[in-house]
């Protein structure tokens, strides 16, 4: 459709009702959401020309809601895509060059057909899209170019992933183009994956490229490294009378890598002393029958955090009946479970180094005090240390948890999602 027709489209609401599907929002948010788009055919119009054909793509950032620190030991984890995410809109061209612009960066470009791994380019976007442009060729498709702008509300540094919406949104757009939609939505996050390991240099794991990918509940089990198995949670988070809130901390992440890398670390010193190299490798009543010898080896802390491991690895398959039964009262014990186990046992709250510096746990605290007595739930929200904290608050008390909670961590700290019922689409 050429450009300037998805704008009198747009203008006209033609697309309002699947906004509000897609961004899970009332007729009050319409507006937004198509200006927002208006503005972005017109700035790839700005880039590249009117009267192109033109289609809109978007990839969801996602929310870690179980599983906190199990998938480097090959366990399970449980996340849902969320109702923000980086939208781009795209054209084929004829130059074989493909060409990004994302609002507030430096246009990226590079030729379809120079697909190799470029040393010079690592930790960049551009690593990134070439990375995922060469692994659909090893999978035989044919390349070709585009061009694309891009833009997006996932909140940077929130743990709501947005490289792996931007890898997933890449990947929706050439799976789109250049593969008629034949790849799905768990081989587009791989794909991506791919291209994070690879080509970007991140040795991450899988779950936030399909949480995004795959859209809605998702949970994953690493246990078959090389196929993981990932399930689609069929609940309906819209209407469960609650809301997801992320709660931002304030917190500095900086001089912090020491701490995450810790917990790795000592995990899988507690697996080699059973002669294995990940935790979810090691029978759990084994490691209880000998935690005097674990202890004598790798100390009390590595025990604790093995002691989340096996907990939380087990809860997240709680929690995925809970939501497959409707039961959502039990969906929350569990979630304020793990979160106790995190703080208690995992010790991912605060960092030993900075003692002084404990927003995340003043914000539990705090979440604790207010959402007990409505029947909430929270937890620490990621890596943990700094950062954000994860809350389902009952939508007849949001008003007044947000009042509450920015009235002693700032404005803007609270924001409010909802769980996205879909993954990285085609939507015009």
């Amino acid at each position: 459709m050429l450009s300037a027709k998805v704008k009198e489209l747009l203008s006209q609401g033609k697309y309002d009702e699947n906004f509000m599907s897609l961004y899970v929002c009332g007729p009050e948010k319409l507006a937004h959401y198509r200006t927002r788009l208006l503005r972005a055919v017109e700035a790839f119009e700005a880039l590249y020309g009117t009267d192109r054909e033109i289609g809109i793509f978007s990839a969801p950032g996602r929310t870690e809601v179980g599983g906190n620190h199990t998938d480097h030991q090959r366990g399970r984890v449980l996340a849902a895509s969320v109702n923000l995410d980086v939208i781009a809109v795209v054209a084929k061209n004829d130059k074989n060059k493909v060409n990004i612009k994302s609002e507030g960066y430096p246009m990226d470009t590079l030729d379809a057909a120079d697909l190799a791994v470029k040393p010079g380019e690592r930790n960049t976007s551009l690593s990134l899209i070439r990375g995922i442009l060469a692994k659909f060729t090893e999978l035989g498709y044919q390349m070709g170019g585009f061009d694309a702008y891009t833009t997006s509300n996932v909140l940077s540094g929130s743990g709501l992933s947005s490289s792996a919406a931007f890898e997933v949104l890449v990947g929706t757009i050439v799976n789109g183009l250049f593969c008629d939609g034949k790849e799905s939505a768990l081989k587009i996050a791989q794909i991506g994956q791919y291209a994070e390991n690879v080509y970007f240099g991140k040795p991450c794991g899988l779950m936030d490229q399909a949480a995004s990918s795959v859209g809605g509940f998702t949970t994953i089990d690493f246990g078959d490294a090389e196929h993981p198995q990932v399930e689609r949670i069929d609940f309906d988070f819209k209407n469960c009378g609650y809301a997801l809130c992320i709660i931002d901390t304030a917190g500095s992440h900086a001089d912090l890598t020491p701490d995450y890398a810790a917990i790795p670390a000592e995990m899988k010193q507690v697996a080699a002393i059973f002669g294995k190299e990940v935790l979810s490798e090691v029978d759990e009543k084994t490691f209880y029958e000998n935690i005097a010898k674990v202890r004598e080896k790798v100390g009390d802390r590595g025990i604790l955090r093995a002691m989340h491991f096996f907990g939380d690895n087990a809860r997240v398959l709680d929690e995925v009946a809970a939501l497959k039964a409707n039961n959502f009262d039990e969906f929350k014990k569990l979630i304020v479970e793990s979160g106790r186990s995190s703080y208690m046992y995992l010790q991912n709250v605060f960092s030993p180094s900075h003692v002084q510096e404990q927003g995340v746990s003043l914000t539990l605290a705090l979440c604790q005090r207010l959402l007990d007595k409505v029947g909430g739930a929270y937890r620490v929200h990621g890596g943990g240390f700094a950062g954000t904290v994860q809350t389902f608050v009952p939508v007849d008390y949001l008003a007044e948890f947000i009042r509450e909670i920015e009235a002693a961590l700032g404005k803007g700290s609270c924001h409010t999602l909802s769980i996205r019922p879909v993954g990285g689409i085609r939507m015009i």
